[in-house]
């Protein structure tokens, strides 16, 4: 059943308050919005008629059989209605229950011998070596492995390599430092699925499974995909019919955790051994699926809301001193997560030690994990200082393509390089480009990729970078394709990131490349469209319509935080505020001067649109963002996070 919501916010979303969609469609502007102070259109996410053919019922239509039956509110239904949602759908979609989510482990291929072998290992009291990739989705799925296996009885020693001196995936010495640890099965976790050439040569020594979401390469003759020898279990194999290449790598370990504890409970390990907890790793598949942009739909919704709770409980107390030293005082809320937990564990493996997060995760000691945590976020504090002065280099390149005509975003280190004793004056950080190729992103609505020169002990410079890239274009595949073309010296990813190294004489001709490969970008406006859920009044901005909002997180790809608009206001107050007096907090008033609202700008510098907001002559505008409800000093109240601002 709906859990019903309460009366009062029901009650506050009357016409007068808010507005639905115009009939005219999707791509009906907003408050007539063609071009904002920011540079935007202004559209609907979704119109609100359902023409295709077959179906009888508009949007609208569903909206009030939502309210009607769910006894939820106008503005609310209708974000689900235009978000596809049947009426079936809507009790699953506020109360996402795992149970009805998790799927069989069995489904995926590789799962049953890898299960196999796991249950063998842990029988024996086997020694299993676990190497884990240097970001947030490596470091808490080696991190869920270590605990849920050391606590069946096996010893484990794990290995995050150094993203300056080993790279990327599973590497020959590192390995057999496992091995020599006593290693008798080697597990890679969100990486091994392209490394044959590593993982192959230690057939005869040590067992390998392979937990990983990266797609795999093909043969460029029979176009069938190239796997390690041994276990793969990978969603995103060809031949893996789960239908879950959308969950991140910590998940897929999860899901072998899950088939582990199954398989020895038939096989009555249990009746003389305790069990693991596995719902006390749910924070880790929360954090890893958030941070690595997974689509919020399906088992991702119902993994991340349940480990959410898992994690505000705060009970690893490694996230517990992260959060306490990163000034978080609600852990669980996916923003905490994407925008203050998980940089700083990226960190550790982007400028500095890279198993500092693994570290933090595993720690059992309060001294320990206060000690790491402060460390981190000290490596993330210089982290963004590196990010600031690579930025302004990438912004001049990108710009100068753009105005080229390219459809790809290129950019690199032209003057400095890494060498093995450290990187020269002013070199760009491999570490941080996969950040800065972020940025560059949101500016400027393409696929964007930029890379660092590294020089290697033999004097040989190479360029080694991340990717990003925008919704509908598949920049993992383009890049694959690149290295089978013989354009790469390594590459790979998903469709919305990628890794790549190539030599430096071969950048025109990846460049050409990627431009053929994802030509389709030219045609995406410079500044990606706003997509608009609602528009709603300064009386209709109530801490009842945020909480109501609220029910619909967690939000993420595949599920995206409501966006309203607010018409018709001025800007009556506008202060820099915060440490280095990049946020902009103003108060905006409406036409009859009796409403109004407090609202939040982050990284207004960077934000063409704040201009407008700190006019002196408070000109009548439109605003859109994000209505929330928060709670400071036991005080509640609603707060508009804005993310444009258009003349009136």
């Amino acid at each position: 059943m709906t859990p019903r919501l309460p009366d009062a916010e029901h009650a506050s979303f009357s016409t007068s308050n808010t507005a639905p969609a115009p009939a005219s469609g999707a791509e009906a502007l907003v408050f007539g919005v063609n071009a904002s102070a920011g540079g935007r259109r202004w559209i609907w996410r979704l119109g609100p008629q359902d023409n295709t053919p077959g179906k009888s019922a508009t949007t609208q239509e569903t909206a009030q059989e939502m309210i009607r039956q769910h006894r939820i509110g106008d503005l609310t239904a209708r974000i689900l209605a235009a978000r596809g949602l049947s009426l079936e759908d809507v009790p699953g979609f506020l109360t996402p229950r795992l149970r009805d989510a998790m799927p069989d482990p069995s489904t995926l291929a590789g799962m049953d011998e890898a299960v196999a072998r796991l249950a063998r290992a842990v029988q024996g009291a086997e020694t299993i070596g676990v190497f884990g990739d240097y970001d947030v989705d490596g470091a808490c799925g080696t991190a869920l492995l270590a605990d849920t296996l050391r606590t069946l009885g096996c010893t484990v020693c794990t290995h995050i390599p150094d993203r300056m001196k080993e790279g990327y995936g599973p590497n020959i010495p590192a390995l057999q430092a496992l091995m020599e640890q006593g290693a008798t099965l080697l597990v890679c976790v969100d990486c091994g699925t392209t490394a044959l050439d590593v993982l192959d040569g230690f057939e005869g020594q040590a067992d390998r499974i392979v937990l990983d979401h990266h797609k795999p390469d093909f043969e460029p003759a029979s176009g069938k995909a190239r796997l390690p020898r041994g276990i793969v279990v990978n969603p995103n194999r060809p031949d893996c019919p789960s239908g879950l290449g959308h969950v991140c790598a910590t998940t897929v370990a999860f899901l072998t955790m899950v088939g582990l504890q199954r398989q020895l409970r038939r096989q009555g390990w249990f009746e003389t051994h305790p069990a693991p907890d596995l719902m006390a790793q749910l924070d880790l598949t929360a954090l890893a699926t958030i941070c690595d942009v997974m689509p919020l739909r399906g088992l991702n919704r119902a993994l991340v809301t349940q480990g959410l709770k898992v994690l505000e409980k705060g009970r690893r107390i490694g996230l517990a001193a992260l959060a306490e030293v990163a000034g978080v005082r609600d852990m669980g809320n996916a923003m905490s997560c994407g925008f203050a937990l998980g940089p700083r564990i990226n960190a550790g493996g982007r400028i500095a030690r890279a198993g500092l997060g693994l570290k933090l995760l595993l720690s059992t000691s309060l001294g320990e994990a206060r000690a790491v945590a402060e460390e981190l976020d000290g490596v993330n504090r210089k982290r963004q200082t590196v990010e600031s002065h690579i930025l302004d280099a990438a912004l001049a390149q990108a710009q100068a393509q753009v105005e080229a005509g390219h459809a790809v975003i290129l950019v690199h280190d032209e003057t400095g390089k890494v060498t093995p004793e450290g990187p020269t004056p002013q070199a760009w950080h491999p570490g941080v480009v996969g950040i800065v190729a972020g940025r560059l992103k949101e500016r400027f609505n393409r696929p964007v990729l930029v890379g660092a020169r590294v020089e290697d002990a033999q004097g040989r410079v190479s360029v080694k970078g991340s990717a990003r890239s925008i919704a509908g274009l598949d920049l993992g595949e383009a890049v694959l394709a690149a290295q089978r073309a013989g354009l790469l010296l390594s590459g790979g990813g998903h469709a919305m990131a990628a890794g790549f190294a190539l030599e430096e004489a071969q950048l025109p001709a990846f460049h050409a490349h990627l431009d053929h490969y994802l030509g389709e970008a030219r045609t995406r406006p410079r500044q990606a469209d706003l997509q608009l859920d609602g528009v709603v009044s300064l009386t209709g901005a109530t801490i009842a319509l945020a909480r109501q909002l609220a029910c619909l997180a967690p939000f993420g790809p595949g599920n995206p935080e409501p966006l309203l608009a607010v018409g018709h206001v001025r800007c009556i107050k506008a202060d820099r505020i915060g440490r280095d007096g990049n946020t902009l907090r103003v108060l905006l008033q409406g036409e009859d001067g009796r409403a109004r609202l407090k609202g939040l700008v982050f990284r207004a510098s960077e934000k063409p649109f704040a201009a407008l907001l700190e006019d002196r002559t408070m000109p009548l505008m439109h605003v859109a963002g994000h209505l929330r409800s928060e709670v400071w000093q036991e005080r509640e109240s609603v707060t508009f996070f804005i993310e444009d601002a258009a003349p009136a």
